[in-house]
Parts: structure tokens; sequence; C-alpha cells
């Protein structure tokens, strides 16, 4: 069985799903330190000008080291200036009309927890996808330990034989991978390019939330998305990537 965890972000980037979408049970890592002005509470749309942040706005002061299933919402109607913002840059797009009703209702039923419209936005956003994959929260399942040791006791739970990292993890997962290996867990890494595909405002810019895919190119969405997907990197694979480029 393969793995993926990851923090639940606000409204993530297409290569989040590629992740997802590769893994038989994904794990939204909920029970761990949240980080200020991360993607966790933020994201961008494509605008004329570029790429714009959207950021959730949360109580912070005094909570330095609280996790982010805690994380609360500071402002309850924050959405209704993302709203706003989405339809000024997106209302032309051709596919804007058959999801932004459905985002509306999310939204205005957000509730006081960070996580808990994340996940919310996430498990819309694969369900459009055609993602099948098991979806659960790490503190659902009471593990312990940090960085990698938590991972594997993740995967050690779940029965994993493979753990799928993002690429963004390679730094510290390629010193710790003996980890891993030492409980039986293969190590492999996403390997994404972002596809390029019909934009509002050209020229195309890459990293933009997944809802300017779904404006875009609305029921070709999946196929997009699985078109940037590559053969995960072992972490000897990586290792000669990094070697070769600092050569």
């Amino acid at each position: 069985m393969k793995v993926a965890i990851s923090q639940p972000t606000y409204l993530p980037w297409i290569g989040y799903f590629d992740l997802m979408d590769q893994v038989d049970t994904f794990v939204f890592l909920d029970d761990v330190q949240f980080e200020k002005q991360s993607w966790q509470q933020r994201n961008r749309i494509k605008t004329p000008t570029g790429l714009q942040w959207l950021t959730v706005p949360v109580i912070f002061r005094g909570r330095l080291e609280q996790k982010i299933q805690d994380v609360e919402i500071r402002v309850p109607d924050f959405w209704r200036d993302h709203l706003r913002a989405i339809e000024l840059n997106y209302r032309r797009a051709p596919f804007f009309t058959s999801f932004f009703g459905e985002l509306i209702s999310i939204l205005d039923s957000a509730g006081s927890q960070l996580a808990d419209l994340n996940i919310r936005l996430i498990e819309w956003c694969a369900k459009l996808l055609g993602i099948r994959s098991r979806l659960i929260r790490s503190s659902q399942l009471q593990q312990e330990g940090k960085r990698t040791e938590l991972l594997a006791n993740i995967c050690n739970h779940l029965g994993a034989e493979e753990y799928v990292s993002p690429i963004g993890s390679a730094a510290y997962l390629l010193l710790e991978r003996e980890v891993l290996r030492e409980r039986g867990i293969q190590l492999t890494f996403q390997n994404y390019m972002h596809p390029e595909y019909r934009q509002m405002f050209p020229p195309f810019l890459p990293y933009a939330c997944i809802l300017d895919l779904f404006f875009n190119v609305g029921p070709d969405s999946p196929g997009v998305m699985r078109g940037g997907h590559g053969v995960p990197l072992s972490p000897e694979a990586l290792d000669s990537r990094v070697s070769a480029t600092d050569g």
C-alpha cells in the first residue's frame, strides 16, 4: 500500500492533488505545529497583474505552538473578500459558473477551524478530479514522533509498504531515509512537471491555486492534472540529480 502525508493547505496547487492521486491513502498532517503565513492559511489566484494572495486570517497571538487542528479563523466572514477577488478575476473564465456556486456554499459554511475548512475544500476538489484515495487525518491516528520518525510511525500504523513524499521534503528525508528503510518502508519522491493550459490573462503562470485550473479548463481538469505526472523518483535517482546539478 502507498501512503502520502501532507499538511492540509488552503486551496492547494495542482501538484498537491497529483500526490494524492497516486497513493492508496492520503493523510492530512493536522497534529503538527502551525506555521503563520504558510500555505496552510493562504494561496494565490491569477490576476491581470500576476498572482495575488488570498489569506485566511487566523488567531495567532499567544498561540505560537498551536497545532494545525487547533487553529481558529479570526474573521468569520473573511470568505466574502475572497469570493469578491475570485469573481473579479475569473468571472469571464470559460467554466467559472460551473464551480463558483458550490465554492460559495463551502466557504459560507466555513465554521471556525482552519483545518476543517481546508479539508472540506480539498475533498471537494479531489472529487471533481476523480481522485479515489482514502483521506484521513493524522490526529485520528494518534501517532508520536517528529519529522521522519512521525512519518514512519504513521506508515507502519496504516500498513504501508511505500511512502511517497513531495519533492520539497527531500532535504531532510534524504538525510533520514534510514529511519524509513529500517521500518521496511520504501521511500519515493513525487515527480511532477506543472502542465500548461489555457489561462486567463496571458502569459501562462504556474503555481496558482487549483481553482485556476477548474475555472479555465473545466471538465478537462483531471486529464490536465494527470498530464504532469512523472514516474516517482527513488532516493538514489534524486541523489544523482542533485549531484549532476552541483557538478
